[in-house]
């Protein structure tokens, strides 16, 4: 029903505005519930994506955690692999061989590797045993004798200009002449089947002295050398010495001889006396 009323030459209906406002009214209401169930909505959805942002980070979080504990297990079963190989490679190098020198120890204790042993050098020096096959006389018995003394490189017969003679002493006689011209090398001892100077005396060896005629050289007063053969007494370290002069000589020495020495071997009464003949 509309009521209309004029009021000052205007009409007002006054059923129509009211409706209206009332229209006004509810549509404001219904505004105000729209804005507030999308307020609440909006909150809903940045509380959800709060929360969605928030458990995402929480398991990157959890999983870099897990990884951090993977790796740091990785490395420590890789330290004890590394330290159980150390282990056994100082339990190995000092249970194999002989027992380690000091330096070696002090570098084991520090985990180092101990030092290589020197490798070991080969040794040119003669044995003996070329020697002593070469110098080995076979007896009638079949026996075999070795000689202890063999030719040295520059041994030589003297020269015939030089007569140089051994004369044998007994009791002040002369009871044996040698020729030592003849050869080279004389042997003097008790074995009859080797020897060159037969000297029976018990006392004496059976291989007990030498005289050698060696090609020495030598330098004069003006710087020129000259060689000339001489004889050397050796004693072939014999059990009771040699005797130069009554002098006991060294044993495995060459010693010169010189005119008129005079030798003695062992504790016989014999004497040897060198003597060189003047030339003519």
């Amino acid at each position: 029903m509309k009521t209309t009323e004029a009021v000052g030459g205007i009409e007002i209906r006054i059923g129509e505005t009211t409706r209206a406002a009332t229209e006004t009214r509810a549509a404001d209401a219904t505004g105000e519930k729209k804005m507030m169930v999308l307020t609440e909505a909006i909150a809903a959805t940045s509380t959800a994506g709060t929360e969605e942002t928030g458990t995402a980070e929480d398991d990157r979080h959890s999983r870099d955690e897990d990884d951090d504990r993977r790796h740091r297990r990785r490395r420590d079963i890789d330290d004890d692999t590394n330290n159980g190989s150390e282990r056994k490679a100082i339990q190995s190098a000092k249970q194999s061989g002989p027992l380690p020198d000091q330096a070696a120890s002090f570098a084991m204790a520090e985990g180092g590797e101990p030092p290589k042993p020197p490798k070991e050098q080969p040794n040119w020096g003669t044995t003996g045993t070329l020697a002593a096959a070469s110098n080995a006389v076979a007896q009638a018995d079949g026996s075999v004798v070795t000689l202890k003394y063999h030719e040295p490189p520059e041994a030589r017969k003297p020269s015939p200009r030089d007569q140089w003679k051994l004369f044998v002493f007994k009791d002040g006689a002369i009871v044996d002449t040698i020729d030592l011209g003849t050869r080279s090398c004389w042997l003097a001892g008790r074995d009859e089947a080797v020897v060159d100077l037969l000297a029976a005396h018990p006392s004496i060896s059976k291989q007990h002295a030498v005289v050698q005629f060696r090609f020495v050289e030598k330098r004069n007063e003006f710087g020129d050398r000259i060689g000339h053969v001489k004889p050397y007494l050796l004693d072939l370290a014999s059990a009771n010495g040699t005797k130069l002069n009554y002098e006991e000589v060294a044993a495995q020495r060459y010693v010169e001889l010189q005119d008129k020495d005079m030798l003695q071997f062992g504790h016989s009464a014999r004497e040897y006396v060198v003597m060189l003949a003047p030339r003519t």
